[in-house]
């Protein structure tokens, strides 16, 4: 089938089904790293408690490369944030794993440890020099509720921001993700949240990432959290999201595009498998896809046509960065053998998905 009736074929089909979700397949570039993705789970697990999960992400933590020192640094940070029994729950939880990986003779490497602070200055001014270089303001002056009451501004500097902060086990980038992971997957922190996005930017973490990030959340912690973390970003963000060639594109302009696909006709059920999985995970956590629909010709079931539409181009930069849209273009390089991507123009760019 030519792309000409594919096109007309998959519109057709649209009419009948408003209201499923979308697909791509595009390079991912500044996407979280395996191991940027487990300090993600790590944190959000251990600050909600949930314990079996945890128990498991350590394990993958450890498959992906971190040392127990750095996963270590993760959970003594969490007490910051989430208390001591979160925090303490999930090193006793990290050492039982570590102690049963030993007995299956795997030997974690356990890292370098935090090395002496040689800055002879006292700890209140490191620390808000450190905060400073996080939120890019200046932070001499007390206001809020470090105004109301000093000691708490006392506490942040001194301890949170020196003594945990300055330890240099993990870097400012994996301190703020470990942070951001734990208050996006708490419900009543969402100032906090705000923040800790913007510092999340400051030390370099693309929009993209924190994305990727928020969208792990929503899959992996709990969906609510993860969606009300994206409208935070969302607005941070701002109302322009910005296309692949540079240019400005308006938040409120959907993004529709017709994804052409070949697939090898032997290892069809296996790529449909992994399709009806994105498909299934896009629809149910990521509210910026508004349609995904699928089709396959009667004659040539391989040749398959899905029709994307999205919000805006944020949105759809938001997907092609999430966890199963990354596992569904990994798991099926080899699986297409001809792949044509058709951008379209909505001709009522008004309509609602309902």
């Amino acid at each position: 089938m030519n792309s000409k009736y594919r096109i007309v074929w998959i519109v057709c089909a649209c009419i009948f089904s408003a209201g499923q979700h979308p697909l791509h397949a595009q390079d991912m570039k500044n996407s979280l790293n395996p191991m940027q993705q487990k300090i993600v789970t790590i944190a959000a697990h251990t600050a909600t408690g949930n314990l079996d999960a945890l128990q498991t992400e350590l394990n993958a933590g450890l498959d992906a490369g971190l040392t127990v020192n750095q996963i270590k640094e993760v959970l003594v940070q969490m007490y910051a944030y989430a208390g001591f029994p979160r925090s303490l729950q999930g090193i006793y939880t990290l050492m039982a794993v570590f102690e049963e990986r030993k007995a299956r003779g795997i030997n974690d490497p356990e890292g370098p440890e935090a090395s002496p602070v040689a800055d002879a200055r006292d700890k209140y001014t490191r620390g808000r020099e450190i905060l400073e270089s996080l939120t890019h303001t200046d932070q001499k002056i007390l206001t809020g509720a470090n105004a109301f009451a000093p000691a708490i501004d006392t506490f942040l500097k001194e301890h949170l921001f020196a003594d945990i902060f300055e330890r240099d086990v993990l870097t400012f980038q994996e301190r703020e993700l470990a942070t951001i992971s734990a208050l996006a997957a708490m419900p009543g922190v969402k100032p906090m949240l705000q923040s800790h996005l913007r510092m999340g930017m400051n030390v370099g973490l693309s929009e993209m990432q924190l994305r990727q990030l928020v969208s792990i959340i929503g899959m992996s912690v709990h969906t609510q959290q993860g969606e009300q973390a994206g409208r935070i970003l969302d607005r941070l963000s701002g109302k322009k999201a910005t296309a692949a060639n540079g240019t400005s594109v308006s938040s409120d302009t959907p993004k529709v595009r017709l994804s052409l696909i070949t697939v090898d006709p032997v290892r069809l059920d296996e790529y449909n498998a992994l399709l009806k999985e994105e498909i299934e995970a896009s629809m149910r956590v990521e509210p910026g896809v508004l349609v995904l629909y699928a089709v396959a010709d009667k004659e040539n079931p391989h040749h398959i046509t899905i029709l994307e539409m999205y919000a805006d181009e944020a949105a759809y930069q938001s997907h092609i960065q999430t966890p199963h849209f990354i596992t569904y273009k990994q798991g099926t390089l080899d699986m297409v053998q001809e792949l044509e991507l058709v951008d379209v123009d909505p001709l009522i760019p008004g309509l609602k998905i309902k």
